[in-house]
């Protein structure tokens, strides 16, 4: 099923606007995946198990709510990377138009008031999902907008790849498992 383009500019101009103050820098960053966007938005929308495809977390506790808006999860990163753990709070989750959104509120990084908002929109007659995040952090102090976005490029960037690659297997092994070539 092919987006119709109001959805997805109605999509851009309610979700994804990007406000800085001068003190904030953020991005948006695109990735397409060739599966479609029921399964994508099935993996993505798990809260409470963002480790699934985001490599860098070790584990996922909530600490409040049940994995719907309003639950606060504590996650555990990976070793090697410039912090333990983070708070985050799931603001926003929209099953209908395909949009999370999720604060940082806590944790030992320098990402501070964190906001990211993700959303998919389905191309190509259902085969492909485009995943589309936006984010606005503050730039800590001896940092400057260009590494702090540079740093917040590469991890969202990594998990975005991370997710098409999880559920682009899941599809090749459906086809697999079902001899459909």
């Amino acid at each position: 099923m092919k987006p119709k383009m109001t959805t997805i500019t109605t999509m851009l101009n309610n979700y994804q606007k990007t406000v800085l103050l001068p003190n904030q820098c953020g991005s948006r960053l695109v990735q397409t995946i060739d599966a479609p966007l029921p399964l994508v938005w099935s993996i993505l929308r798990r809260f409470d198990h963002p480790q699934c495809y985001k490599r860098f977390i070790k584990s996922c506790t909530l600490r409040t709510g049940t994995g719907g808006t309003g639950s606060v999860r504590e996650v555990v990163i990976v070793t090697g990377l410039p912090a333990r753990t983070s708070m985050e709070r799931l603001d926003k989750l929209d099953d209908e138009l395909h949009v999370m959104m999720v604060s940082i509120i806590g944790g030992d990084h320098r990402l501070e008031n964190y906001h990211s908002t993700t959303s998919l929109h389905g191309t190509e007659g259902g085969r492909k999902t485009v995943v589309m995040e936006s984010y606005v952090v503050d730039v800590p102090a001896g940092n400057n907008k260009e590494e702090t976005c540079a740093f917040a490029d590469t991890i969202i960037g990594c998990n975005l790849k991370s997710l098409a690659s999880v559920t682009e297997k899941m599809v090749a092994h459906e086809y697999k498992c079902y001899n459909v070539y």
